[in-house]
């Protein structure tokens, strides 16, 4: 194999096709990069059974083959070799990277041992990717990151014929985002899968700025998948089995209690008064007509407390919510203002979960169709 690629191209190439990989692997094989040379161009691969990534890029190519070779070492010298072509060349089991004053010599891998990529399905649909990016960095915030539970480290797609919702719990709190989707005629009219949030985080990174997405789920020799494709990348992902819990109920059809403030000075103001806190404290929130007030009881050598401007419609409501977990949800809402919303429980004298959405304005709720319930800390209110 021989070929010549611009820096840029390959280096970005291989830092994509390795990111997915575990940083630490039962199989050293499936550490390897496979780069594919075609009179077509390259084409840069990693698979470890669970996800797989693959991109094809443009190249100058003398001698097609096909060669295994250490990700993660070649993305560390890719990344930081001068800015000229590289040239790359196989002998025997040698690899030789050259560019510029610089030459590294690598062993290739036993590319007769990698296992062969997952097929994608045909049946595939679209949606713009900066929209779903926004929805997997809203949502996937929720999920949970105890691998004890494994059904709660993914986040739920669940796809209808033009929508698709993401949906996301640690059993703390539930996110939910709704966007829209195209099925095309793939025929999909629904369908559900559950997809590691670490990996579809990652894939919200890469595709962010893609214009469009293609998305497929696959179902072939009893191993689910699902598939996001644009830019000639693709990544695949094994989906997590079991069944998800049904969390969509909890959340409540109206809501006459709720709060209005402005979303960045209610976060600032979270963020002072959790200073004092001990790690897993909970603030307390007072809401009156004239505002809410944060209180911090950290120690006998500090506490804290502030007051904000609120716009209450409602009752006065106390309750305490854990900071980071509120922090998050505030974060996500991607409006000048928010609504908290309390939900109320069969017994008076215990708060539901807050429910937190966008506002447009003071009086205009927002139409983001983001939802976030966080279950208050009961032994602190």
């Amino acid at each position: 194999m021989k070929f010549q690629v611009n820096r840029d191209v390959f280096s970005e190439a291989v830092s994509f096709a390795v990111k997915l990989l575990p940083q630490r692997t039962t199989l050293p094989i499936l550490s390897g990069v496979l780069i594919e040379a075609t009179d077509d161009g390259l084409t840069l691969s990693s698979f470890d059974y669970e996800v797989s990534a693959r991109t094809q890029i443009t190249a100058d190519v003398d001698e097609p083959g096909r060669v295994l070779v250490s990700g993660k070492l070649l993305a560390e010298i890719a990344s930081r070799l001068p800015n000229a072509p590289v040239r790359f060349s196989t002998e025997d089991n040698k690899i030789t990277v050259a560019c510029g004053t610089g030459h590294f010599t690598l062993s290739s891998m036993p590319v007769e041992e990698y296992p062969t990529l997952p097929q994608i399905s045909d049946r595939v649909g679209t949606l713009k990717a900066d929209l779903f990016s926004a929805a997997i960095a809203q949502v996937a915030v929720a999920a949970s990151r105890d691998d004890v539970t494994p059904v709660i480290t993914g986040v739920q797609l669940e796809v209808s014929q033009n929508n698709i919702s993401l949906v996301a719990t640690d059993r703390y709190r539930v996110a939910v985002r709704d966007i829209e989707w195209d099925a095309g005629e793939s025929g999909v009219e629904s369908a559900t899968a559950l997809v590691p949030a670490k990996t579809l985080v990652e894939v919200g990174k890469t595709f962010g700025n893609s214009g469009e997405i293609s998305v497929a789920i696959t179902s072939t020799d009893e191993r689910e998948l699902i598939a996001f494709q644009a830019d000639k990348k693709t990544v695949t992902s094994l989906l997590i089995k079991g069944n998800f819990p049904p969390v969509r109920r909890l959340f409540p059809e109206t809501v006459d209690n709720f709060a209005v403030m402005n979303t960045a000075e209610l976060i600032e103001a979270v963020r002072r008064v959790s200073l004092v806190l001990e790690r897993e404290a909970a603030l307390r929130f007072t809401f009156t007509t004239e505002g809410v007030t944060l209180e911090a009881i950290g120690s006998e050598q500090a506490q804290a407390s502030e007051t904000i401007d609120a716009f209450l419609t409602g009752d006065d409501t106390v309750v305490s919510l854990k900071p980071q977990f509120l922090i998050d949800g505030l974060s996500s809402v991607h409006s000048e203002f928010v609504r908290i919303s309390f939900t109320k429980t069969e017994n008076p004298n215990k708060p539901g979960p807050v429910l937190i959405t966008s506002q447009s304005s003071k009086d205009q709720p927002g139409s983001d169709n983001y939802k976030y319930l966080l279950q208050p800390n009961l032994l602190l209110r």
